[in-house]
């Protein structure tokens, strides 16, 4: 539901590499390739990351878009090298071989393996588990900060933490600068801004590591500096909460977005929305339980974004399953995995996140030049 930004991603999990495109970035905005790669290094961290984290480094290569360290307001191009691809160039191969790789035919329960077999009519669950892996994430993460980069000279910033890891919560109210509430997070293993509650956390996902088993969790996202009336109330793809429930929920194991206070259903209307008051030359709420959003517009507060992640598919214990091709019962294949991927996964929310954003900043005040868009957007602002 992109209206003035698109993007593509290519490659494989093990394959040579990953390649993304963006277009519709306005021109003049300064980007190094450092502040993506620093982004990309976020990705990385977190304690139940698995084997893959020690071997990739990520690290971007700019091939078009951008001259003398400012866009050109062109489509940029990225390519990230799969480090680990040497060990693959076998099986992975583009040309065909005379001797192939083992097929695999033992889907994983939970995973894309099996509804991808039966959709593309292959033989091979490899041809599934190579483009459906969330190695594909590491491009929206280099793509989007470009995004992120653009928000944050109009003062727009967007941060986010961990807030559950299995049956572990979270349920506290951080009075942390938005600016800098991810340099506090990212100094956890599991990005959380609670040190008691961190190492329960830790124990659980080592017990899940010691048993052949996952966990997933939930994270929060917060977005500051947001001005009223991104998106619209006057179509159902226009709604700016719809527009980011796409967005996130399109990242791999993710099965539900929310916003604002989690328990809005159990409570009275007069307890959960946000009384109205006018001081200071500017509308004020005297809570943010909408989170920031109301009608699929936002109402000029923090926008607040709550995701669930599910365990993760792969297990070294495997589940039961059955050969595609025999029919036997057998257990499911065992692929390289984490046992936790929370933290990593509110990274790639944040990317997700501020592509969604800008492109609804782009929407309402377009700029064909950064200059133009800051000149556009301040004028409007009230």
């Amino acid at each position: 539901m992109l209206s003035k930004i698109n993007f593509l991603t290519a490659g494989e999990s093990h394959g040579k590499g990953l390649m993304g495109i963006i277009d519709g970035i306005p021109s003049g905005l300064s980007l190094e390739t450092k502040y993506i790669n620093f982004h990309l290094m976020r990705r990385q961290k977190g304690f139940g990351r698995g084997g893959r984290m020690k071997i990739e480094k990520d690290q971007v290569e700019i091939y078009t878009g951008i001259r003398y360290g400012e866009t050109l307001g062109s489509p940029i191009g990225f390519l990230i090298k799969n480090i680990d691809y040497k060990n693959w160039t076998e099986i992975m191969s583009v040309e065909k071989k005379a001797i192939q790789a083992d097929k695999i035919t033992l889907p994983r329960p939970g995973h894309a393996d099996l509804a991808g077999v039966m959709k593309y009519q292959f033989n091979d669950i490899r041809n599934v588990i190579e483009r459906s892996s969330a190695r594909e994430t590491t491009m929206r993460v280099a793509l989007g900060s470009i995004c992120r980069k653009l928000l944050e000279e109009l003062n727009i910033h967007i941060a986010s933490y961990v807030t559950k890891i299995h049956n572990i919560e979270d349920d506290k109210n951080y009075n942390i600068p938005i600016n800098e509430m991810n340099k506090v997070a990212d100094l956890s293993p599991l990005r959380t801004l609670n040190k008691n509650i961190e190492k329960k956390m830790v124990n659980i996902i080592k017990k899940a590591q010691e048993t052949g088993d996952t966990v997933g969790g939930k994270f929060m996202i917060v977005v500051s500096g947001v001005p009223y009336g991104l998106g619209s109330y006057t179509s159902w793809n226009k709604k700016l909460n719809a527009k980011l429930s796409e967005s996130i929920s399109s990242i791999n194991a993710i099965k539900s977005v929310a916003f604002g206070i989690n328990n809005s259903s159990a409570l009275f209307g007069s307890q959960l929305h946000d009384e109205i008051e006018y001081y200071d030359n500017h509308f004020q709420r005297t809570n943010n339980n909408s989170g920031g959003i109301e009608g699929g517009m936002s109402n000029g507060q923090n926008i607040l974004i709550s995701a669930e992640m599910k365990p993760l598919s792969t297990l070294t214990k495997p589940l039961k399953s059955i050969d595609i091709q025999t029919k036997e019962k057998k257990l499911a294949h065992k692929e390289r995995t984490d046992s936790c991927a929370v933290p990593a996964a509110s990274i790639v929310a944040e990317s997700m996140t501020c592509i969604t954003i800008l492109d609804t900043i782009l929407d309402k005040f377009g700029g064909d030049s950064v200059k133009d868009l800051k000149t556009h957007y301040k004028s409007a602002q009230f």
